[in-house]
């Protein structure tokens, strides 16, 4: 198969641990005979370097011509970058934001695991860590409180700011099928986030998902309230397998399951538009203070491209096998500096630098 992949490297840690990705993606193709081309993009401050924008007509293009994206991290640091001393619609962070919008991407997925060998880190329970999880958070991207209509005004003196949360079921729809038909490719159960006791925007919601649910009988479905779920993902993660929620709701949920996997530098992530076409990125952002020492945590950029091997092409076999080889690097003891336990080595054979890790995980392929 032919894989035409975009690479945003984009700034700080971004080309070291997208270097690593591609280290394992390449290892893959050697296994399986894929073909594997390349198409370097630039965007964010790397681009900002180069034609002085975040984000150019041509970068755009070259995206949309690609299968799928990979991308590293885009920003700097806001108080010491020259890039932060620009206008705000001109600075790097403003070019990703352009390109989610130009691409279509409207379902974010946000998965968050816990390792067996990593569940020191976790910060439940010992018999909750030690149980383990792997939940996915689907977020819808493009709707919802963030992009209604919003105002500030004096009303008798006092100043009054209203924030319009809407959404119509031909948006609730598509995310609605988002979510289940990944589901089938994970363990076939949604959990459905809302706050329909209160908001007529989210009975709609529970509305329309019940209608996308008649088409997939082989899934399971279940509703909770937003306030419930908040409490059940620091009680219990193991219950949940894809969690489907609107944009607010799916923020904040999404920033509290990454916590309690203990590291953000193991969360992958994809947005995804109405196609297979897909943007895949680590969670974490560019740490600028460490860029350039070789000791950044590829892995969520490993794991976003086995995200990418199976939602943008369906090749699950693959992605099984990097997240197989990742398991396994860890199961030998291998540490990143982030993910070393607290008070374990300081040095030594179990301490890997981010090329070190991206070559045992692609040597376990």
């Amino acid at each position: 198969m032919k894989l035409n992949i975009g690479c945003i490297s984009g700034d700080g840690i971004g080309p070291e641990i997208v270097r690593e990705a591609k280290k394992v993606l390449d290892a893959i193709a050697v296994k399986y005979g894929h073909e594997i081309s390349y198409t370097e993009i630039l965007l964010g401050g790397a681009s900002i370097d180069v034609h002085g924008v975040p984000l150019t007509q041509e970068a755009i293009q070259a995206a949309k011509e690609s299968d799928a994206v990979l991308m590293g991290s885009i920003g700097g640091d806001a108080n010491t970058s020259p890039w932060y001393q620009l206008p705000p619609d001109r600075r790097p962070e403003a070019g990703l934001l352009a390109i989610r919008k130009e691409l279509g991407l409207f379902a974010n997925l946000r998965p968050a695991v816990l390792y067996e060998e990593l569940a020191d880190a976790c910060p439940l329970k010992k018999e909750t860590s030690e149980a383990g999880f792997d939940l996915l958070i689907m977020r819808e991207l493009t709707g919802g409180l963030y992009f209604g209509e919003r105002r500030t005004t004096v009303e008798n003196g006092l100043r009054t700011a209203v924030d319009t949360l809407v959404y119509n079921e031909n948006e609730i729809r598509r995310i609605a099928v988002k979510a289940f038909d990944i589901a089938r490719k994970r363990r076939g159960k949604v959990t459905s986030v809302d706050k329909a006791n209160v908001l007529d925007s989210s009975r709609l919601w529970r509305a329309v998902v019940n209608e996308v649910a008649k088409d997939y009988p082989d899934v399971e479905l279940s509703h909770m309230l937003v306030d419930n779920c908040a409490m059940q993902l620091v009680k219990d993660p193991a219950q949940f397998d894809v969690i489907l929620t609107e944009n607010m709701f799916g923020d904040i949920l999404s920033d509290e399951a990454s916590m309690v996997t203990g590291s953000i530098g193991m969360l992958a992530s994809a947005s995804l538009n109405d196609t297979k076409f897909g943007l895949y990125e680590p969670s974490h952002g560019s740490a600028p203070d460490i860029a350039g020492k070789d000791i950044a945590n590829p892995i969520a950029t490993i794991l976003s491209a086995a995200m990418m091997l199976r939602y943008s092409f369906d090749l699950d076999k693959e992605a099984d096998d990097i997240e197989r080889a990742v398991k396994q690097v860890l199961k030998e003891g291998f540490r990143t500096a982030d993910i070393m336990p607290e008070g374990g080595k300081a040095s030594g054979e179990n301490k890997c630098s981010c090329s070190e890790m991206g070559s045992r995980i692609a040597e376990r392929i």
